[in-house]
C-alpha cells in the first residue's frame, strides 16, 4: 500500500513539474498549426474560418477518443483515435480545397468564352480581366481579382499569370496562360486563340465525363472488395471478442495480421491506380 501511495505520489509529482513544459509545447504546435490553417484558408479566400478550423484539431481528437474507449474500452483504440481525429481536419482542409479547385476548372471555358467576347468588343485583356472579375462567381473571380490586384502594382500580365498557375494548378490554365504569353509576344489574334480554346476545353471535358462514366463500375467495385474484409473483421469482433485471441496471442499470427492489413491497403491503392485514367 505505502509502495503505491508513493508510486501514485511520484507520478503526480512528475505530472506537476512537466506541466508547463507540456503546455509551452501545446500552444507552440497550436501557433504553428493556426498559422499553417491561415495560409490555406488565404488560398481558398475564406479569410475568417482560421478558429473555426483551429478548434476542428481539438474536438474531433477528444471526440475518437472517447469513442474509442467507450466502445472498444481499449486503450490502444483511443490513442488510434486520437491519431485518426487529429487526421480528420486536414482532410476536411483537403477536400474542400479540391473542391474549389474543380469548381474553377469547370468554370475556366465560361471564363475564357467571357475574356473573348470582351476582346471582340474592343476591351484590353485587363478589362476583360475586370469583367470576368464583376461578372462571374467564386473561386474564379477571386482568382483572376488576384490577377488585376497584381497587374494595377506594377507586375507584369505574365509575371500575374504565372502566379495563378501556381495557386490553381491545370493543364487547361496553363494552355490558357502561355497562350496570353505567346499571343501578346508574337502579336496574334488572341480572340481567335480563345475561340478555339474553348473548343479544346469543351472537347476535353466531354471525353473526361465519358471516361469517368465507363470507369465507375470499376470503381465501385473496387470499393466494395476494399471495405468488405473490414466490416467482416469489425462484423466479427462485435460478435465474438474471442474471435481473434488465436491470432493476436501468437508472433505468427500477429505477423499475419499485420500483413493482412498492408496487403489489404496496397490492394486498394493498385485498384485507385487502375481506375484512374489520365488524359
Amino acid at each position: 500500500m505505502l509502495i503505491m501511495l508513493l508510486l501514485v505520489g511520484a507520478i503526480a509529482a512528475i505530472t506537476v513539474g512537466l506541466e508547463p513544459l507540456v503546455m509551452k509545447r501545446f500552444k507552440e504546435w497550436q501557433v504553428k498549426k493556426e498559422a499553417r490553417i491561415e495560409k490555406q484558408l488565404d488560398r481558398m479566400h475564406e479569410f475568417s474560418k482560421t478558429k473555426y478550423y483551429s478548434q476542428l484539431y481539438i474536438v474531433f481528437p477528444l471526440v475518437f477518443i472517447i469513442a474509442g474507449i467507450v466502445i472498444f474500452k481499449s486503450l490502444l483504440a483511443a490513442v488510434i483515435g486520437g491519431v485518426v481525429g487529429l487526421l480528420v481536419p486536414n482532410l476536411i482542409l483537403g477536400q474542400r480545397e479540391r473542391m474549389r479547385k474543380s469548381k474553377f476548372q469547370t468554370q475556366l471555358t465560361d471564363a475564357v468564352n467571357l475574356i473573348s467576347s470582351c476582346l471582340r468588343s474592343g476591351l484590353s485583356l485587363v478589362q476583360a480581366f475586370d469583367v470576368l472579375v464583376e461578372d462571374m462567381p467564386a473561386p474564379i473571380s477571386q482568382e483572376f481579382g488576384e490577377v488585376t490586384k497584381e497587374i494595377r502594382i506594377g507586375r507584369t500580365i505574365e509575371e500575374a499569370l504565372r502566379n495563378l498557375c501556381a495557386r490553381m494548378p491545370s493543364e487547361d490554365l496553363e494552355l490558357f496562360s502561355n497562350s496570353i504569353i505567346i499571343g501578346r509576344e508574337t502579336g496574334g489574334d488572341l480572340p481567335k486563340v480563345f475561340s478555339r480554346l474553348v473548343t479544346t476545353f469543351r472537347d476535353r471535358q466531354k471525353l473526361k465525363e465519358t471516361i469517368k462514366t465507363l470507369t465507375m463500375q470499376g470503381k465501385i467495385q473496387g470499393v466494395v472488395m476494399s471495405f468488405i474484409p473490414i466490416f467482416f473483421a469489425f462484423f466479427i469482433y462485435i460478435n465474438n471478442k474471442n474471435h481473434f485471441d488465436i491470432m493476436l496471442q501468437s508472433q505468427i499470427g500477429r505477423f499475419l495480421l499485420i500483413l493482412a492489413v498492408v496487403l489489404q491497403v496496397f490492394g486498394m491503392v493498385l485498384i485507385k491506380k487502375f481506375s484512374q485514367i489520365r488524359i
